[in-house]
């Protein structure tokens, strides 16, 4: 028996307009899926995680579709004699409602057919969504109002997109166990491979990728500190070190794939990016950036400058630094950068100047839980390790002993329970500088020791850390530099004669 498809009537084009073109569907695929699960329910577990009412063509097939899923999500039969009491009447011409069911299940294909008629099917809706979306990007640019900006329609054209590209994934769902274990082998025999043999992105400071195992993938990575500790000189130093070292590989594919190092994309929602370009000059030139703004560098040093910013011009470093953006617009930037340069390493700086992607009227809290959620989910959507750099609450500086804890981040429910790892940047130098006694006292002299001991150091507390113990890291730290570095201990020293 031939299929029954729907008369859909062509009008012949005239020579002075444009032939009609029909929107993509295939009613074929659409019966044949329907027809499955009237036979065999289970046809609709192949496909309900993906597929939507919306994305059938027919209004007739949208209607059978949604009865038979809400029947089968209460746990009762979805068949034609059972969907027939919830259809009502519809105008087929020739046949009843009833018979058209009948006349699908009789006509159905296989089960093991159900899931590739879905993606057929949600693939042509997706296709329908897209030009809807072009009809209302011309529209759009012929009809704009005054106050609409090209600006303003990119973005909401741009938001659309992804809106589309995010919903209804059928990639999802549950692995065999025997896959992950493949995942993790091949996981293991990449970091062996590897420089530093890490599991993870080198952040190019040896002891704490020893205790990290490298910047894990999917992993979101909070660095607090209080100002002036330097977080974002540490997270501009992570960041850099994982570009400089970047090696890549090429797939069979013919795309390529980091072999070390990454690339690295850099939201400054505080600094400029010229700001940002000036600190990591200074780092790699070994010239202080204050001398650089001001212009007063030798001759030798303005030669260094060049041949450090010289050396960086291949480096895949890029910098975002616009500021306010949602949630929603990083993500969306983070998707647009790895699918057009690629993308290994995300670094966010800071989450306090982030928006929630709705405007809300909860508090605060709430809505930095949604960003660190949503950051969380990029992680895990892009397969990358993201740094989010956090402030701290004015508490640490009520204490003794200043070095900062869980409790200290400020909206710390949402941060402490999102991040995989947290660590604080503390140095005791800063604080010390505010307490100089008075010159000849025995105070001055305790002060000046431990002046001497706190000199050029940095602490990063590990205050959490899923995949590994906690603890504490001492860094190198040099303020005029902006540059945080591998700090030599005594048992790692030549020998003294």
């Amino acid at each position: 028996m031939a299929a029954t498809t729907f008369p859909v009537t062509v009008r012949t084009a005239q020579p002075s307009e444009p032939a009609y073109r029909v929107p993509p569907h295939n009613i074929e695929a659409e019966q044949a899926l329907l027809g499955a699960i009237l036979v065999n329910n289970d046809a609709f577990d192949r496909v309900s995680d993906f597929l939507k009412v919306e994305d059938f063509s027919d209004e007739l097939h949208r209607r059978i579709y949604d009865v038979a899923s809400r029947l089968i999500r209460e746990g009762k039969l979805a068949t034609p004699i059972t969907l027939k009491t919830f259809l009502g009447e519809h105008s087929l011409g020739e046949i009843t409602i009833s018979q058209y069911l009948a006349r699908l299940a009789a006509e159905a294909t296989t089960i093991i057919n159900a899931a590739d008629y879905g993606r057929m099917i949600h693939d042509l809706a997706v296709r329908r969504e897209l030009i809807v979306i072009g009809e209302d990007m011309v529209n759009g640019a012929f009809d704009a109002p005054v106050s609409s900006s090209p600006r303003t329609q990119i973005e909401d054209a741009e938001r659309k997109l992804y809106s589309i590209a995010e919903a209804g994934r059928y990639d999802g769902g549950f692995q065999r166990f025997s896959d992950t274990l493949a995942i993790a082998v091949d996981m293991a025999a990449k970091a062996w491979e590897r420089d530093g043999r890490l599991s993870g992105l080198a952040s190019g400071f040896y002891e704490l990728d020893n205790k990290l195992g490298g910047l894990q993938a999917s992993d979101l990575v909070i660095i607090a500190g209080r100002p002036g500790m330097g977080k974002t000189a540490f997270a501009t130093n992570i960041g850099f070190n994982v570009a400089k070292a970047y090696e890549f590989e090429v797939r069979p594919d013919g795309t390529h794939a980091a072999k070390n190092g990454g690339i690295v994309g850099f939201f400054s929602l505080e600094m400029s990016a010229e700001q940002l370009a000036t600190r990591i000059i200074a780092e790699q030139a070994a010239v202080p950036s204050h001398k650089i703004r001001r212009g007063d560098i030798s001759e030798s040093e303005f030669h260094r400058v060049a041949q450090a910013a010289r050396d960086m011009q291949s480096v895949p470093f890029f910098i975002d630094q616009t500021g306010g953006i949602s949630i929603a617009q990083l993500a969306a930037r983070a998707r647009r950068l790895k699918r057009q340069r690629g993308l290994d390493l995300l670094i966010v700086d800071y989450i306090q100047l982030l928006s929630a992607s709705k405007t809300r009227s909860d508090s605060r809290v709430q809505e930095v839980t949604e960003i660190t959620t949503g950051l969380k989910a990029l992680a895990k959507e892009l397969n990358v390790p993201i740094l989010a750099l956090s402030q701290l609450s004015r508490q640490v500086e009520s204490r003794d002993d200043k070095r900062p804890q869980l409790s200290d981040l400020r909206e710390s429910g949402s941060i402490e329970q999102d991040a995989d790892v947290v660590m604080f940047v503390y140095r005791e130098e800063y604080y010390l500088k505010n307490k100089q006694p008075r010159e000849g006292t025995e105070e001055f002299l305790t002060w000046q020791a431990q002046m001497e001991e706190a000199f050029g150091k940095a602490e990063i507390i590990i205050g959490k850390q899923r995949h590994g113990p906690t603890g504490t890291v001492e860094l190198a730290f040099e303020a005029e530099m902006t540059r945080f570095g591998n700090l030599a201990h005594e048992e790692d020293l030549p020998a003294r004669i």
